[in-house]
């Protein structure tokens, strides 16, 4: 399932397309009138790839699911929050360098942070393992650690888990942890396009959570001149990818 998984995500780049249908149209060369006509449509597509309003439109459904917390909101009836991991820059990256090093999602780390500092009674459990194929390095949760001490938060509050790959071992593994109770209220905390996904692999596996969304990615409305090839391809990956994370979770079970 994890191999399937990173197939599947790459699959979800429509940068591929592109190329498959470029490496295609130099195929049919013998045949000049599709050849061109395939150049024409990955053309086409790569310019639409940078109109952000069309992915923003599949990304909204899944950054609404769920209501943001307020700051000032009353998290004194709740254990601790799970934090997911997919904030930090590849294990390669790590080991060369001393600092601990965020990626795009860095909103989980931060957030995670400003919560615990807030709410000194909550526990942080922190799940990630090795997401990437051939990865190398620390596990994230290693990574993590690094982090959450770079920011004054007391390893005596923190539990790690470094085993998983998914989010769906996210929820089984932290749920086996030594001294977690998943029957306890928990917050969990990841971005708000993953959201769906975590909530519900996360109930399967017998966990009483409730969604703390962030790293939020759509307002209510997008500008349609919002125009940027590299963004635009960005959520088409991100946007693409998690809805077929849903289907598959769906077919095998793994949510409801």
């Amino acid at each position: 399932m994890f191999i399937a998984s990173k197939l599947l995500a790459l699959l979800a780049q429509p940068l591929h397309w592109v190329i498959a249908l470029l490496v295609l149209a130099l195929a049919l060369r013998r045949h000049p009138v599709a050849a061109r006509r395939l150049t024409v449509v990955s053309v086409l597509l790569l310019v639409l790839l940078g109109w952000q309003p069309l992915p923003d439109l599949l990304l909204r459904p899944l950054e609404s699911a769920y209501p943001e917390f307020a700051p000032d909101a009353d998290l004194s009836g709740y254990t601790g929050v799970v934090v997911l991991g997919g904030a930090l820059e590849p294990g390669y990256l790590a080991q060369a360098h001393q600092q601990p090093l965020l990626g795009e999602s860095a909103e989980r780390m931060t957030a995670a942070v400003a919560l615990v500092q807030r709410h000194p009674k909550l526990r942080l459990v922190f799940s990630g393992g090795e997401g990437q194929l051939f990865g190398s390095g620390p596990s994230e949760a290693e990574r993590a650690a690094r982090f959450f001490s770079s920011m004054g938060v007391e390893p005596q509050r923190i539990t790690l888990e470094a085993a998983s790959r998914n989010t769906y071992e996210n929820a089984v593994m932290g749920a086996a942890l030594p001294g977690i109770d998943p029957r306890q209220r928990w917050l969990l905390l990841t971005s708000a396009w993953h959201m769906p996904r975590a909530m519900g692999s996360f109930e399967k596996a017998g966990w009483n959570v409730t969604a703390y969304p962030v790293d939020h990615r759509t307002a209510q409305t997008t500008p349609w001149t919002q125009y940027a090839l590299h963004l635009g391809a960005a959520k088409w990956h991100m946007v693409l990818r998690e809805w077929l994370g849903l289907a598959a979770y769906r077919i095998t079970g793994r949510i409801g």
